[in-house]
């Protein structure tokens, strides 16, 4: 147990649980905006394994890094536009709509690996950047400042959000829509627009999601998000639709995933006990989203489609 407890052993655990944090961080991020519109993706999951798979094979067949991303994110966006055609446009049911493009994700980013790919093939991943006199700082260096670009876009996109959705005008229709959409509608807001620009951004951000954790990973093969979507639903409640909410959310997730899997590494956790452990993170997201998203209300527009005159 006192392995647990040496300043490397802790400073490899919070290392690798900001990396593990930053896939559900970029998700939450666009997932919340969405949300704050008052539309609903279920589907953020297989967005992100479809970003995931387009952002692996560009790197596979061309060996740019930066380049897999952008098509991650384009894939992302592309997606949103669709679905907002479809809960905006044509005003579909929301959680069977998010539920189609989740499993459209899964088979389509299966599919497309087993004819393109065949066999999992290593790609490389992005190589840690240090930040010049940041990184120099003992131990809180190494724990913070030592990271791939990714990861710092995720986390400075944190305040990003925060500023754009309290102090822009964009920002201000977004919370009006979805919380009355009528009034904001009676005032001049395109609901449309809005709506569409938000889920078009937060699909690409799943999109920029699955593209990180794929490259992180240096892999890609069947359901490689395991529901990592689903979670980071779920964190969008855990963080009250906040920017700084939803990070806390992530790093919550990721740390104790870092912890459990360290737990696992030093044999702490026996091999019986490791398909519970696995579910830890799980339980631990759930059992604050039940005694953190009680505390706030979610907008009152979610998952209701609008229809001028009714």
């Amino acid at each position: 147990m006192s392995d647990l407890f040496t300043t490397t052993i802790l400073i490899a655990t919070v290392a690798s649980g900001i990396r593990l944090a930053t896939p559900f961080l970029l998700a939450s991020l666009g997932e919340a905006l969405g949300q704050r519109s008052g539309v609903l993706n279920l589907g953020v999951d297989g967005v992100m394994l479809l970003g995931a798979f387009s952002a692996y094979y560009t790197v596979l067949r061309t060996g740019n890094l930066w380049l897999g991303i952008c098509v991650g994110l384009f894939i992302g966006g592309l997606i949103g536009l669709f679905y907002a055609f479809i809960t905006v446009n044509l005003c579909a049911q929301q959680g069977v709509s998010g539920i189609g493009i989740y499993l459209f994700g899964l088979g389509m980013s299966d599919l497309l690996f087993q004819k393109l790919v065949g066999t999992p093939r290593p790609i490389l991943p992005f190589a840690p950047f240090r930040i010049p006199l940041l990184s120099d700082i003992p131990v809180i260096g190494e724990m913070f400042f030592e990271h791939s670009l990714i990861v710092y876009i995720a986390f400075l996109l944190v305040p990003i959000g925060t500023l754009l959705i309290n102090r822009t005008t964009f920002g201000m229709n977004v919370r009006a829509i979805g919380e009355n959409p009528e009034a904001a509608d009676s005032l001049g807001v395109s609901i449309a627009k809005v709506r569409y620009s938000t889920l078009i951004i937060g699909s690409s951000l799943a999109g920029l999601a699955g593209a990180a954790l794929a490259i992180e990973l240096g892999i890609f093969q069947q359901n490689l998000t395991n529901a990592m979507g689903f979670i980071a639903i779920a964190l969008v409640y855990f963080g009250a639709w906040r920017p700084v909410g939803v990070m806390a959310g992530s790093l919550v997730f990721g740390l104790v995933t870092s912890v459990v899997l360290l737990a696992k590494t030093l044999g702490i956790i026996p091999r019986s006990a490791s398909d519970l452990a696995a579910m830890t993170p799980a339980i631990i997201t759930i059992l604050a989203l039940v005694f953190v998203a009680n505390r706030f209300r979610q907008p009152t527009a979610l998952t209701k489609p609008y229809i001028r005159g009714d």
